[in-house]
Parts: structure tokens; sequence; C-alpha cells
């Protein structure tokens, strides 16, 4: 990758009321794989109280910000955050009605934002959000690169992640941004955020991910078996995650901004996809479709 070249970035676009039928998912949405469900379950647990803490981490430099444009973009990330959030409390109401302890995990996460922006300062906080955010967005690059990557998903979830990658895309550089205006972040801080991040999300992944195994019935020797059988999907030598190695690590160069990392092939499909039909589902199978 050429440090100084930098690709023509989306505008965050607001999108509100799509309707991804969450409600008609199968219990083992993916292929029928307990393990890789729950896994893509767990992570999206994280996401609506996630996507809170981040909207609280910029709003702490808000009145920092002197760009109008930028300004502008911290509006539309927040209220494109809003919602996701709201969209992922469904999905995490499914898995509620499926006997998972969601109210215990929700609960937990809650003490740990509550306790990040209280005694954290701004500057570690919004340099989180802004790791997080380098995170998600390679993640729905990867997620989405390749058909065969999320080939056996029920439709309706690939399409609520495929719009949530879309999205990821469009506002990936705004908390880098007040990072970088606003912030004074120091570089050995913004350095750290993301092996803390990467840390935390793989840890709260993996643990989420068994318990949610053993609420479905699944003795520990099963899970373990599980977690053998399914980490290398993820994190093997060809692991879906572990192909997203070299961007991930563009991170720490002194140089980096997100806008360097091209956004993903077939973003134009998504978009005139949901405009021609008005049907999340539709964009989103469109979207992986058009993937190679």
């Amino acid at each position: 990758m050429n440090a100084n070249a930098h690709y023509p970035q989306a505008s965050p676009v607001v999108r509100t009321q799509l309707n991804f039928k969450l409600d008609q998912v199968p219990r083992f949405w993916f292929g029928g794989d307990p393990y890789l469900t729950r896994m893509f379950d767990a992570l999206s647990l994280t996401f609506p109280d996630g996507e809170r803490y981040f909207i609280e981490s910029v709003r702490l430099f808000r009145d920092q910000i002197a760009d109008p444009g930028l300004q502008q973009r911290v509006a539309d990330f927040i209220r494109q955050e809003a919602q996701h959030g709201m969209a992922h409390d469904k999905m995490n109401q499914v898995m509620k009605t499926q006997g998972m302890p969601v109210d215990q995990f929700i609960a937990r996460l809650n003490r740990i934002f509550r306790f990040e922006l209280q005694h954290r300062s701004a500057q570690y906080n919004i340099a989180m959000t802004a790791a997080a955010e380098h995170l998600t967005a390679l993640m729905a690059e990867t997620f989405f690169g390749s058909r065969d990557t999320l080939r056996s998903a029920h439709p309706y979830v690939r399409a609520l992640f495929a719009w949530h990658a879309i999205e990821e895309m469009e506002h990936r550089d705004v908390a880098f941004d007040v990072m970088k205006q606003a912030g004074n972040v120091p570089e050995l801080t913004r350095r750290s955020a993301l092996a803390i991040t990467t840390a935390l999300m793989l840890g709260f992944t993996l643990y989420r991910t068994n318990v949610m195994l053993r609420h479905d019935g699944f003795s520990l020797r099963e899970r373990l078996q599980m977690n053998l059988r399914g980490l290398p999907w993820f994190f093997g030598k060809n692991g879906v995650l572990s192909r997203m190695r070299r961007q991930y690590l563009d991170w720490f160069k002194p140089d980096f901004h997100p806008s360097q990392h091209p956004l993903i092939a077939q973003y134009e499909v998504w978009v005139q996809a949901l405009q021609e039909t008005g049907d999340p589902i539709q964009a989103g199978e469109a979207f992986w479709q058009a993937a190679r």
C-alpha cells in the first residue's frame, strides 16, 4: 500500500426503518452450524451498547471541532450508529427469546463502558473508538469480500451484516479524524488502542459464544470440540479474519489514515439495489452476489 494514496471516501448516509425480518431466522442460522452462528451472535451482542459508547466518545470532542464538514460527518456518524444499535437490539431480542442470557451480557458490558467513560481520559476513549471503527470496517471488507465466506448464512442475517458493513465503510474515518483534529491523542495511545480493542473484542466474543452454546445444551466436551474445529475458520492460516492482517497492521504506521484503504468493490451495488427496491434484504443479496 502506498501510504500517501487516498481513495475517495463515501459520505455517511442515515438510513432508517429497515426491516430485516430477524424474527423469521432459524436458531442456528449459519448453515445449521451452532458454533459459527453463536460466534456471529456474540459479535452482534456487542454492537448496540458498543455503538452507544462510540457516540459518547465522539461527543466528548464535539465542541472542539472547528471544521464544519467534520461536524456534519460527526452528526451523521451518530445517527448511523444509533440505527445500528436499534437493529442489533432486535437481533439480541431474538437471542433472548431463545433462552440466551442477553441481559447479563449487556449489564456487564454497560458497566465496562461506564467505567471507561468515567475513569479514562477522553483521549483514551476516542482512540479506542477510532481503533474499533478500523477493526469493524476491516471485518466488513473481510466478511463480504468473497461470496464463499457467508454463503451458508441465512439471507436475512447476511443482509443485516451487509447494511452494517456498508455504513462502517462510510463512517470508518470519522472517529479517526476527530481523534486527529481535536483529540490531541499521543501516538502511543493511538497505537495501543487497537491491540487493547482487539483483545477485548476477541475475549468477550469467545466467552459469550461458549456461554450461549452451554445454554443451547452442549456439554463442556462438545464445546471444546466445537472451538477446536471452529476457531481455524476465523483465525487459521487461511482463516477469514487472518486475511485482513496486512490492512490491520497498517494502523500502526505513523502516517496511516483509513481512507488509504479502498471501499469494498461492490459498495455501489448495495446502494443502487436499496434505491431501486427499498428492501435491505434484496440489497444485501445483491451485495453478497456481487462479491468475488
